[in-house]
């Protein structure tokens, strides 16, 4: 079997339902194998326990890294997770002669002790693979800035039509915001509940809905926010039928900045009106945008967020606006889409299998 003969090896920590179907198209278009070393589903869907329609192994991280310098693959892509697999899977392709393509997520480097342990590695690896993927072109900056080269955007995406499928509406009030991810400070959730006490909101008449878990339960639970846990897709679909505005509040810490934010995926396709703060990767990245598809706030600011909470309740005229954009604006972001993006980085290091994808390829594509 030549070089060109032999599947992909893409390395990562898990599939989650939002990229199954990603994975899938990838996996069809390139001849892709998915070595997945475990790791949490970090959204407000539970994970589906579904057998995965892509070709994949469980590895260890260390076994990826075999995987790798097994010279069984054409090509090495793997993604920015896990403590050793990056540079187990970098010194793999090495040692195996392939092309490594690297999946990048970050667009500022986390300041904790694990996150500045790994900036060295992540810098050198930035310089040094033969061509980068990114969530967008926050990121596509950043790595650029960073010493990247053939740096392609792969956009984030949903199943639309998923998303955008019949939905049993559950509604709570006659305006409902809805919140669905980790119920943690970094994504905002305390500077909701701020911004919710300051509208003055009561029930019967509105709604706070924190869809999620985490240890910011207790406090929402104090405000009388709705608080139905953990939901499947299904559960998290059927929630923004029945909302009004979908609020992303996440903040900047030390140790985190939103990579994206895939509710905006989800909410667009619903036609909801979004707030989003700043600190959000899909404003930062482009398709969540400040009075075209949805109201940004500064990150922090339970002021501002509650100004926006009072005008998209006051007028439903915008919010049909907003959502409506929305809905135009995240069609192309697909899983055909982000294939496409991985197959350009592929193409771009020599090792894609379409034709097509090498011409696209020949000048690299930013954000």
């Amino acid at each position: 079997m030549s070089v060109q003969d032999r599947p992909v090896l893409f390395v990562t920590n898990y599939a989650p339902p939002a990229r199954v179907g990603a994975f899938a198209a990838l996996a069809e278009r390139e001849d892709v194998v998915f070595a997945l070393f475990g790791g949490r589903v970090h959204h407000g869907a539970a994970e589906q326990d579904q057998p995965l329609p892509f070709p994949h192994v469980r590895v260890t991280q260390r076994e990826a890294g075999a995987l790798a310098r097994s010279g069984g693959y054409r090509a090495v892509v793997c993604g920015t997770t896990g403590r050793t697999a990056l540079p187990a899977a970098y010194r793999g392709a090495r040692r195996a002669g392939v092309p490594f393509v690297l999946w990048a997520t970050l667009w500022a480097q986390p300041k904790g002790p694990a996150g500045m342990v790994g900036y060295p590695v992540l810098r050198y690896l930035y310089a040094r693979a033969d061509a980068v993927a990114t969530y967008g072109r926050h990121v596509s900056d950043y790595v650029t800035r960073r010493g990247a080269r053939n740096v392609h955007t792969a956009p984030q995406a949903v199943d639309n039509a998923f998303w955008r499928g019949p939905a049993q509406p559950r509604r709570e009030a006659p305006f409902q915001a809805l919140f669905a991810g980790r119920l943690r400070r970094e994504k905002g959730v305390r500077v909701l509940l701020d911004a919710w006490s300051r509208t003055g909101f009561e029930s019967p008449d509105a709604a706070l809905v924190l869809a999620g878990r985490g240890p910011e339960r207790s406090r929402a639970q104090r405000l009388g926010a709705v608080l139905p846990g953990e939901l499947d897709a299904v559960g998290v679909r059927n929630f923004q039928a029945g909302s009004d505005v979908v609020v992303m509040p996440s903040i900047r810490t030390l140790t985190f900045r939103e990579p994206w934010g895939l509710v905006a995926n989800e909410a667009m396709n619903r036609g909801r009106a979004i707030i989003a703060t700043d600190a959000v990767g899909a404003v930062a990245g482009g398709l969540v945008r400040h009075g075209r598809n949805a109201l940004v706030v500064h990150a922090g600011d339970p002021g501002a967020l509650a100004g926006a909470l009072r005008r998209l309740r006051d007028d439903p005229a915008e919010r049909e606006r907003l959502g409506a954009a929305g809905r135009e604006d995240v069609a192309d972001h697909d899983h055909a889409a982000w294939a496409d993006g991985i197959s350009r980085a592929l193409a771009a290091a020599g090792a894609s299998r379409g034709d097509a994808g090498a011409r696209r390829a020949r000048a690299p594509q930013g954000a």
